[in-house]
């Protein structure tokens, strides 16, 4: 999920054209139309066909599929956050964070819009919380940022551990799952608060798709007049804050790769291919090579 494979190729128009539409589409299929829509069937039935539960399962289950959806074209980018992260990680180019971005908000307005499609019947009777987060009663300003950075930072740790290939990384095909486990797991645990948003594409387009649909500014103006720019920002610094808690207390710790080993067993590797008809993979080799 976190690596684009062609990252150091030059940037085409028709390329960017194909990782903006991806992207789009990933977000609308997966985290918007299945995250929200488990909101908006415990909303509708008052809790009678789910429960906060079912909520935590939505996200974490639409993350895994948005994730197989996307992975092969543009590395399943589903969040900013990640994105911006990434590029501050050096991981990814500065010049395709802006198209990302306006994919994924994008997208999330066209999520939102088909799941109010879905259930307009039912929706008018409830709130806007079906689609974007809004704090809790007792939650403060530097309350909702505190839990923001946290519950984001803890994304960011978890994601990049899973994608380490010099720690212990998932197994090939089975990181969709895992992160929607990370998701699911944020959910169960800092979920209170504020519905962790940790995604600023997930909760401003939904929010301004509120505002056009018939909620008013009041959707803007919920907790004071100040909650709208908490998942906006904060998950970004949560971002960048848990990227820096990895790097720094695992990933410099990390033995640098013994480069004279690996070409032996690249040469060992070679030899074997030559006397056999079947292909070999050097994918975990080139790996090692490259870090």
């Amino acid at each position: 999920m976190l690596h684009i494979r062609d990252a150091l190729q030059p940037i085409t128009l028709l390329a960017l054209c194909q990782y903006s539409y991806c992207i789009t589409i990933e977000r609308l299929i997966s985290v918007m139309l299945f995250g929200c829509g488990s909101v908006a069937q415990v909303t509708t039935s008052e809790n009678t066909k789910g429960e906060y539960l079912s909520v935590n399962l939505g996200f974490a289950l639409c993350t895994t599929f948005g994730i197989y959806i996307s992975k092969g074209v543009s590395g399943a980018h589903l969040n900013p956050a990640v994105s911006l992260s990434l590029c501050f990680l050096g991981r990814f180019p500065w010049t395709r964070l802006p198209f990302y971005v306006i994919s994924q908000v994008f997208g999330a307005f066209l999520g939102a819009a088909t799941v109010a499609l879905q259930y307009y019947d039912a929706i008018f009777h409830y709130m806007a919380g079906i689609f974007s987060t809004y704090p809790a009663e007792y939650l403060s300003v530097w309350g909702g940022v505190v839990d923001q950075v946290i519950g984001t930072a803890a994304l960011l740790v978890c994601v990049l551990a899973l994608s380490d290939c010099r720690n212990n990384p998932a197994p090939p095909g089975l990181e969709p799952i895992l992160v929607g486990a990370v998701v699911m797991v944020i959910g169960i645990s800092m979920g209170s608060n504020s519905g962790y948003a940790i995604n600023p594409a997930r909760d401003i387009r939904p929010r301004v798709f509120t505002f056009i649909a018939g909620w008013s500014d009041e959707v803007f103006r919920t907790g004071d007049g100040w909650w709208w720019w908490v998942p906006l920002g904060a998950p970004c610094v949560g971002g960048l804050v848990g990227s820096l808690i990895y790097e720094l207390l695992i990933g410099v710790h990390h033995p640098e790769p013994d480069l004279n080993k690996t070409v032996v067993t690249l040469q060992e590797l070679e030899g074997v291919q030559q006397n056999s008809d079947e292909p070999k993979e050097f994918s975990i080799v080139c790996q090692e090579m490259a870090m």
